[in-house]
C-alpha cells in the first residue's frame, strides 16, 4: 500500500491538471477532492454559470472513470434513472436494461427539479453504493459518488430535497462568483480560443483510475492520525448543535462521522498524515450546513451558521 506522501503527491498532481480547465474557485475544487478522498458524496450549490458541471466533467476524465450525467426534469421516473427488466416473449425471459446511476462518477444536474419519489431512488444507492430493482441487489460501484447540482435562487417548479437525502450528501459545497482576476483570466482564455468548457478538446490525461481511487480512500482511512482529543473535540462541537438554543434540529452522528472523514482527507491533500483543530473547524460548516435546521426566530433575527459555529468554536477548548 502505498504511503501518505505518495498519494498526496498523486493528489497534487490531479489538482494541478483540474487548475489548466477551472479557473479560480480554489476551495470549492479543495472540498470537491475531500468528498471524493472520503469517498461521499456533494452537493454542489450555486447560481448558473458558476463552473459546477464543468468542474465534476474534468474530475471524471481525469479520474478515467464511468462517468453518467442526468439532468433531472419532473417527468422523471425511478426506472430512468435505476434501469429496467424488460421481458422478451420468444425467449420467455427478462433482461436487465441498467440505467445511468451504473457508473463511478454521477451527476445528478438540478436535482431539485425532479420529485421526491425519484430524488428518493438515489438514497439507497448513496448509502450502500448498490440498488435493489425488482428485488435483485446490484452493485453500482466500489467507488460510487454522486455530485448533484442546484440552483439557490430559483425555486419555482422545484422539489426541496428531505432531511433523509441531505443527511447522505458528506459537504455542501457552496459555490460563489469567481474573483475579479479568476473571472478576467477565464475571459482572457475564451479570448485566445480556448473552450474550458469543452472537456473533450483538451488535452487532458487521466491521473488516477478507479481503483487508484479506492487505494487512496483506504490509505486516508488506515494512515491518516485522528487522536483522541480531537474525536472529543469533534464530537464536542456537534453535539453542541443539538443543544443551542437556535437550532431546531441539530447535526445526527452521521455528521461526526462525515467530519472525521473529511478532515482526514483534508489533512491528506495537504501533504499530512494527522489532522488538526483546524481542519474540523474549516470543515464545520461545508459538514454542518445542509444538516441543521435553524429556528424560525433566530432566522428572522439574522442568526446564521456563522454565528453558530462562532459561538461553538469559542466556547469549545481547542486540544493543544
Amino acid at each position: 500500500m502505498p504511503t501518505v506522501s505518495e498519494v498526496a503527491d498523486r493528489w497534487r498532481l490531479l489538482r494541478e491538471q483540474i487548475d489548466r480547465v477551472v479557473l479560480g474557485q480554489e476551495k470549492v475544487k479543495e472540498q470537491l477532492l475531500v468528498c471524493l478522498l472520503s469517498g461521499g458524496h456533494g452537493l454542489l450549490e450555486g447560481v448558473p454559470g458558476t463552473g459546477k458541471t464543468l468542474l465534476v466533467l474534468t474530475v471524471a476524465r481525469l479520474l478515467d472513470c464511468r462517468f453518467r450525467r442526468i439532468q433531472f426534469t419532473p417527468d422523471l421516473m425511478p426506472a430512468d434513472l435505476l434501469g429496467t427488466n424488460i421481458f422478451h416473449p420468444k425467449s420467455q425471459t427478462f433482461d436487465f436494461h441498467p440505467g445511468p446511476i451504473f457508473a463511478d462518477l454521477l451527476l445528478a444536474d438540478e436535482v431539485n427539479r425532479t420529485p421526491p419519489r425519484t430524488q428518493a431512488a438515489l438514497l439507497e444507492s448513496m448509502q450502500e453504493k448498490a440498488v435493489t430493482i425488482d428485488g435483485v441487489r446490484r452493485v453500482v460501484s466500489p467507488v460510487f459518488a454522486v455530485f448533484a447540482t442546484q440552483n439557490p435562487v430559483e425555486f419555482e417548479g422545484t422539489y426541496p430535497l428531505p432531511e433523509a437525502q441531505r443527511d447522505r450528501f458528506l459537504l455542501k459545497i457552496n459555490i460563489d462568483y469567481p474573483s475579479p482576476e479568476a473571472e478576467a483570466a477565464i475571459i482572457a482564455a475564451y479570448s485566445e480560443g480556448r473552450r474550458l468548457h469543452e472537456t473533450g478538446t483538451t488535452d487532458l490525461q487521466p491521473v488516477l483510475d478507479p481503483e487508484q481511487l479506492l487505494l487512496s480512500q483506504q490509505v486516508v482511512s488506515q494512515q491518516v492520525r485522528f487522536d483522541a482529543e480531537l474525536r472529543t473535540y469533534l464530537l464536542a462541537i456537534v453535539t453542541a448543535t443539538r443543544k443551542h438554543p437556535a437550532v431546531q434540529v441539530g447535526a445526527g452522528p452521521r455528521a461526526s462521522l462525515a467530519l472525521l472523514d473529511s478532515s482526514r482527507s483534508l489533512a491528506l491533500l495537504r501533504g499530512r498524515d494527522f489532522v488538526t483543530p483546524d481542519d474540523i473547524k474549516e470543515l464545520a460548516a461545508p459538514v454542518l450546513e445542509h444538516r441543521l435546521i435553524m429556528n424560525p426566530e433566530a432566522e428572522m433575527e439574522g442568526f446564521d451558521l456563522d454565528d453558530l459555529l462562532r459561538q461553538i468554536f469559542e466556547q469549545t477548548p481547542v486540544p493543544r
